[in-house]
């Protein structure tokens, strides 16, 4: 456990007010981007986060955000401190990094922070991380499904100074934005960097209201709260080891079958995670780096403690990893890794519950989703003339799982974390299509207990010549349920829609081009069932075929609930007697096939 001695010198109570505050001025960063970038992947969408963190890049704070974002910040904050040295940072300073092999998660993610000093003394880090529209690279938007290596996904920044002591590096700055292809990111950027000014800031502010000491007391007393009370609920699992897998399909390239192995020991307060087993081909294109990683377990693990746990360092401290290297998971430093911050990034937490789920079902949840990649489409506004990437960042439900209490709530999964998916009127005024479609899918949630999210079927017509990449998963692997719950619905994706080229893709599309009128249709995966669907109440059956999430046939076939009547005639009704003796006979060639 982490020890420190300074934690005595500081109040509960104050430890919370400068705890709240941090998490407050995070928020605030947060909502600065979406209030001041022009790209639709930030001002509409939310793809930031902001954390707060010490003067030895622990994580002190963060907001509401998502979730793989903020817990990524920790590694490009640790190699400034490594680059420049604790005695290397200056008021004003405003430092940026891309790069997913010195603590990033791939190169969309730009994290940019500035320090807090003070008389000299360097106390915190207000760090901004954004997910940008594109890295330059061998193709845009940032997901280069053809590459085999890092080098051609785009332009590494490992740590770079784009102002010193409050003096911008305009020449700095304009090497950046010419390694980009869409005209907005120096805009971006600097709403991000307005963003870091105004964290570090407020947090000058916290401190001369404090004393430094005072604030360094008071997170290292929240990080070992967080680290205690979590060990704590660690105790009251049952001790044992625990062995669950998940797979990809294929990478980008049709390499099939990309494993991620997770093997759990619980002994009393004490959790190792050990992936070791996971897929260790070196010519597979799709891998996440360690920080990815490890932010993919956070995320997956803190939603099965008590949520008023502080989010903090502590968090890494609580619990052991064994993440080896050379594997998808922890690649060698050329890898290519734009896909790893969603596959294997998603198996990662997969397995993880899936293997926890043997001792702790209930408080397993899949934080996952089986989209792959976005589906990028790029060419020339005909309205602007200018370039456009439209990363298909558009209302859509999939994946969202069930939960150990309740049906799947909302339409995509909490991994997502704050993601606002943007409505059609918004983003059809900016981009070149038009959106035709996002209905809900009948008997595509999982069964169980309690049901997951019915999946979506979506359709968009391009109304200019584009060019369309993207990489399918959730074919043969669709999310899967917890504790006898069933399999979420699988993914289909047809480009050329309507058009004579028509073609349902098999795993990747490489730079498809579409004509105008020509479309997109995505059939998204449900989300995975939890518990046994027998035990689901009747009358929630019926309600769900009322609603179309579910059908008359699958009602029977899935949950043994007889429904009687149509909805074309409104006269659907339970019948009480025909479930009880279908659901025993099932129960009995259940027994008997086991």
């Amino acid at each position: 456990m982490t020890t420190t001695t300074r934690a005595h010198e500081v109040d509960p109570i104050t430890t919370e007010v400068i705890r709240g505050a941090m998490e407050t001025i995070a928020f605030e960063m947060a909502v600065h981007v979406s209030l001041t970038a022009v790209t639709p992947i930030l001002n509409q969408s939310n793809e930031r986060n902001a954390s707060i963190l010490d003067e030895t890049g622990r994580l002190a704070a963060i907001s509401v955000g998502v979730p793989q974002l903020m817990l990524t910040s920790r590694g490009p904050v640790s190699f400034a401190l490594e680059t420049y040295g604790r005695d290397g940072f200056a008021p004003g300073d405003i430092i940026a990094g891309n790069d997913p092999y010195h603590g990033g998660g791939h190169l969309p993610d730009w994290n940019v922070f500035s320090p807090v000093v003070c008389d000299g003394d360097l106390i915190l880090f207000a760090s901004i991380q954004c997910h940008h529209a594109d890295t330059g690279g061998e193709t845009p938007g940032g997901y280069c499904v053809s590459a085999m290596d890092v080098w051609a996904e785009g332009f590494r920044c490992p740590v770079i100074k784009l102002a010193e002591a409050g003096e911008e590096k305009e020449d700095l700055i304009y090497l950046l934005q010419t390694n980009n292809r869409v005209p907005t990111f120096t805009a971006d950027l600097r709403a991000q960097m307005g963003a870091a000014r105004h964290g570090a800031k407020r947090l000058t502010e916290l401190v001369e209201e404090y004393g430094p000491e005072t604030v360094r007391a008071a997170v290292d007393a929240s990080i070992e709260l967080t680290e205690r009370r979590i060990r704590e609920e660690i105790a009251t699992w049952p001790d044992g080891t625990y062995e669950a897998e998940s797979f990809i399909e294929h990478d980008t390239m049709g390499n099939q079958d990309v494993r991620v192995h997770c093997r759990a020991t619980i002994d009393g307060e004490r959790l190792i995670l050990d992936y070791t087993g996971s897929d260790d081909r070196q010519f597979l294109t799709t891998n996440g780096t360690l920080a990815n990683t490890r932010g993919m377990i956070l995320s997956q693990l803190t939603t099965m403690f008590d949520p008023t746990i502080p989010k903090n360092d502590g968090l890494f401290s609580s619990f052991e990893m064994v993440i080896p290297e050379n594997t998808c998971i922890n690649p060698a430093p050329t890898r290519p890794v734009s896909a790893g911050t969603h596959h294997p990034g998603v198996e990662v937490s997969e397995a993880l519950c899936l293997a926890l789920s043997q001792a702790v079902p209930e408080r397993c949840q899949p934080q996952i989703y089986k989209a792959a990649i976005p589906t990028i489409i790029f060419g020339t506004n005909p309205e602007t003339g200018q370039f456009f990437v439209d990363h298909s960042v558009d209302s859509l439900a999939t994946c969202s799982a069930a939960r150990p209490s309740g049906d799947a709530w909302g339409g995509i999964p909490t991994a997502f974390g704050n993601l606002v998916l943007a409505t059609a009127e918004v983003n059809e005024s900016l981009l070149p299509h038009r959106q035709l479609s996002r209905d809900l899918m009948t008997d595509s949630g999982g069964a169980g207990r309690w049901r997951g999210q019915p999946g979506s079927r979506y359709v968009k017509e391009v109304t200019a010549t584009s060019s369309v990449y993207t990489w399918v998963i959730g074919i043969r692997y669709p999310a899967k349920g917890v504790n006898g719950g069933g399999p979420g619905s699988r993914t289909r994706l047809v480009l050329r829609a309507g058009g004579e080229h028509e073609y349902e893709v098999d795993h990747t599309a490489f730079y498809i081009e579409h004509q105008p009128g020509e479309k997109i249709i995505c059939d998204y995966a449900g989300g995975g069932g939890w518990g046994d669907p027998l035990d689901r109440e009747p009358e929630r059956v019926l309600d769900d075929v009322w609603d179309e999430f579910v059908s008359v046939e699958a009602a029977a076939r899935d949950y043994g609930v007889v429904v009687t009547g149509s909805l074309e005639e409104l006269d659907l009704d339970l019948d009480v007697d025909a479930t009880a003796d279908l659901r025993s006979r099932m129960r009995e060639e259940r027994t008997a096939s086991a």
